[in-house]
């Protein structure tokens, strides 16, 4: 027989596969693979449980942005209505307002009116109070015409106040 250098290379390798398997190098290469496996499978599990809490979170936070949204709605629409009713106040007390200050210058009116019909008519009674003690004094003579007529402005003074 004839060894070749082919023989003693496949001899070489036929060798070293024992040598690996009686090592038990293929236990642990597959134990490596299972334990590479493993971890992959708990990283992916764990993603996955991941994402399930990130969509839990997400689908909370839209919930929450809906209901701001709709307490937002609800405030402007509350605030609408309250500066309506603030306004609808409003004018009705300025309306009260005004009626009584027209009312209270028509008082103003009509006292000012009454002072000067009193003071017109105190005027035309001195006026003619003056006119009728002329008249009196050209036409009465003497000590008893003096008399007469101061008695009868006393009196007339007393009636007109």
């Amino acid at each position: 027989m004839h060894f070749d250098a082919e023989f003693f290379v496949a001899a070489g390798f036929a060798v070293f596969l024992m040598l690996l398997g009686y090592l038990g190098v293929h236990r642990q290469a597959a134990g490596a693979l299972d334990a590479r496996i493993k971890k992959i499978e708990d990283e992916l599990a764990e993603a996955k449980r991941l994402r399930v809490e990130a969509e839990a979170v997400l689908a909370s936070y839209k919930k929450k942005a809906a209901d701001a949204e709709a307490e937002a709605a609800a405030i402007v629409t509350q605030a609408k209505l309250e500066a309506e009713a603030i306004a609808k106040e409003t004018a009705a007390r300025m309306a009260d307002f005004v009626e009584r200050r027209r009312k209270q210058a028509e008082a103003k009116i009509a006292m000012a009116e009454a002072q000067a019909t009193s003071e017109v008519r105190a005027a035309a009674a001195e006026a003619a109070v003056k006119a009728a003690e002329s008249v009196i004094r050209g036409q009465t003579a003497g000590a008893a015409g003096a008399e007469l007529v101061g008695r009868g402005i006393q009196d007339l003074k007393r009636l007109m106040n």
